[in-house]
């Protein structure tokens, strides 16, 4: 199950990304409005834990944008109100469910597993990115009908990537999303792992798919004619 959190709180944030992880969900994460809206037009996500008090965009407004682009990702709020008013406001915008600030951990997992059965499961669980296709249940990956052998770190880079195709994603991101929020490693590490993947996901073919965008990090790019 992949599930996006959107906390502005980033120590609030950080417990709630390590608790779902520990329960075996795949979580992505960030701390604002815009990039909660990029992330859900942009991927696929069997759930959404979404604070309604963020900078730059709150999370009524991010719902709003998100459903009627026709996503129907389940989505439960975070706030610190009690507000009835907010509460309806947010259901009647396609909120699935919502929890209160301070809350305990064993009603969060709970409604966030209830939360994910709502969605429906997708069919084979394979991403495809123009010739290249990752499947999530085997961890096979194929480039132009190419088997190609990925190490497990290597194999949930280029997830993350696939799962983001078409979209600029930083080192810190990466690390963040691959590893763990508590990871100090070598700050080098993801560039290694890109080097790694791109001699085995680009190196014998034409076009090449993992590019860099100087300055801030990476994208897989599918080609040209399949471009976002």
């Amino acid at each position: 199950m992949r599930l996006l959190v959107v906390e502005d709180e980033k120590d609030l944030n950080k417990i709630i990304v390590n608790r779902l992880t520990a329960e075996g969900y795949n979580v992505e994460f960030c701390y604002d409005g815009k990039t909660a809206t990029d992330y859900l037009l942009s991927a696929q996500y069997d759930g959404a834990i979404l604070d309604v008090m963020l900078p730059g965009r709150d999370g009524f407004q991010v719902l709003e944008k998100v459903r009627r682009a026709g996503i129907q990702t389940p989505v439960l709020f975070l706030t610190a109100r009690d507000d009835t008013e907010d509460v309806v406001k947010g259901l009647n915008l396609g909120a699935d469910d919502y929890i209160l600030k301070p809350f305990v951990f064993a009603e969060f997992l709970a409604r966030v597993k209830v939360l994910t059965r709502r969605k429906p499961e997708i069919s084979g669980n394979v991403y495809r990115c123009g010739d290249l296709t990752v499947d999530c249940n085997t961890h096979k990956v194929e480039r132009a009908g190419v088997p190609i052998s990925l190490s497990p770190r290597e194999f949930w880079i280029l997830l993350y990537l696939v799962r983001n195709k078409n979209i600029i994603v930083t080192r810190e991101q990466i690390e963040s999303n691959v590893w763990s929020l508590d990871y100090s490693g070598s700050s080098n590490v993801v560039d290694v792992y890109i080097r790694y993947l791109r001699r085995k996901i680009d190196e014998k073919f034409d076009y090449k798919m993992i590019q860099t965008i100087r300055g801030t990090g990476y994208v897989l790019r599918c080609e040209e004619q399949e471009s976002l």
